[in-house]
């Protein structure tokens, strides 16, 4: 049997591996982007001069055919479902009897005059960081930067960016940074530390032009509040989008992304779709239809693997968490924690502020039965395992905060935080008895 894989980010690859742990198919991977499979999250560090790009790869390259994974660099330009085929830009026609749709995600655009121009980016793939290195090498050739977006891909922008001391304006149309996502307690926190950082950061405020100049390279955004800012470099970081368009005409069912059942198949027999271009049909949960996660990736990966080598599986991730750095601070979440405007009915919050560092979290819990709903930390090191069994047992938001050492895997000699928690988590009832 011949499996056709499209893309080798996290999830195409995770499927070649354990395909091939449980069988003899025939694997071929495709992806126009890189020869080889590569850390995306890593590609941050490769600009700030931590590692080198070889060193984002975590297979020696004869992995591949000592595994049997056939590579091809190249673009599919179509799929012929009914025809089981993919056409490859340049005409070549590959057949398949299985095929994995994993093609990640692309930056958002959102129509604004000038969005194609030279200098203006995403921060997804290695040609965003090879055009980066074109147009923002260093302070000299970029005078100054306008990222829009206020999500995690644009806090790392301007974080790279500021290693090289290149001048950054940061355009968030929220109110707060984040605030769709975050709570304002922690929202409040991050803008302090996005500004302590010597980024200019415009809350509540839209990029509407971007403006070239006589080369067709970016010069200036105009903003709705009317004002003009000079750059060399738009980082547009407004999210990101399944990476799907080469499927139109296919016959494969599609929305937002690649639409799929619990098994990860696709409305055409024997194609699937995993991680960033996969759309669940029906919602599993509280869990956003389409997930661009590093770890969801993996794990639909795992989970098409079994279904191709005989072992059906539907794909069940368990509680939501995840994982960032916002500049200096780490962050942490488990379960879910609702931002001020999106909070369920019920939903309560308690949050903690260090009174002098960084560091802050937010529990939420349901007011009547105190069961406890998720948490974020900031500048405070978790154990997910704590956390999953914690969310699995229903357990309520007083067990939490008085067992929160039990959770804590801060390095040694670190300052603990707990007995103020839970002296503030006292008050907290007291005031919300």
């Amino acid at each position: 049997m011949h499996i056709l894989i499209i893309g080798n980010g996290i999830s195409g690859i995770t499927a070649a591996r354990h395909i091939r742990k449980s069988s003899d198919h025939r694997i071929t991977v495709i992806s126009g982007e890189t020869d080889y499979f590569f850390s995306r999250t890593a590609l941050m560090y490769v600009y700030m001069g931590h590692l080198t790009f070889e060193q984002t790869q975590p297979y020696e390259n004869g992995f591949w055919e000592k595994n049997r994974i056939e590579l091809r660099n190249a673009w599919v330009e179509s799929v012929d479902a009914g025809g089981k085929s993919v056409r490859l830009q340049g005409g070549e026609t590959l057949e398949f009897d299985k095929l994995i749709l994993a093609t990640g995600s692309r930056p958002n655009k959102f129509g604004w005059p000038g969005q194609d121009l030279e200098g203006v980016q995403g921060l997804y793939s290695k040609q965003d960081l090879e055009n980066l290195e074109v147009c923002a090498p260093d302070n000299r050739t970029c005078k100054r930067a306008v990222i829009v977006g206020g999500g995690l891909i644009g806090i790392e922008l301007a974080e790279m960016l500021r290693t090289r001391d290149i001048p950054v304006t940061f355009l968030v149309r929220e109110a707060s940074f984040w605030d769709g996502v975050l709570p304002s307690g922690d929202s409040a926190m991050v803008n302090e530390h996005i500004r302590e950082h010597h980024i200019d950061l415009r809350l509540d405020t839209n990029l509407k032009e971007i403006i070239p100049d006589d080369r067709g390279k970016a010069r200036a955004v105009v903003t709705d509040k009317g004002e003009t800012i000079p750059c060399n470099l738009v980082g547009l970081t407004a999210g990101v989008t399944p990476n799907i368009g080469f499927l139109e005409g296919s016959g494969i069912e599609t929305d937002k992304g690649v639409l799929v059942n619990r098994f990860l198949e696709t409305s055409r027999p024997d194609i699937y779709a995993i991680g960033d271009c996969a759309q669940q049909r029906d919602p599993i949960g509280r869990r956003r239809p389409v997930e661009a996660v590093w770890y969801t990736g993996r794990m639909m990966g795992e989970v098409v693997a079994r279904t191709l080598c005989g072992d059906r599986r539907e794909y069940c991730p368990s509680h939501w968490f995840n994982s960032a750095k916002f500049l200096d601070i780490e962050y942490q979440t488990y379960g879910w924690v609702s931002s001020d405007q999106n909070k369920i009915p019920g939903e309560r919050h308690f949050h903690w502020r260090h009174p002098r560092q960084k560091v802050c979290i937010t529990l939420a819990y349901e007011a009547g039965n105190r069961q406890f709903l998720g948490i974020n930390t900031f500048g405070i090191r978790m154990k997910h395992e704590a956390f999953d069994t914690w969310l699995t047992e229903s357990r309520t938001v007083d067990e939490v905060v008085h067992r929160l050492e039990d959770a804590c895997f801060d390095p040694e000699f670190y300052r603990s935080h707990q007995p103020q928690i839970r002296a503030a988590f006292e008050k907290h009832q007291t005031v919300n008895a």
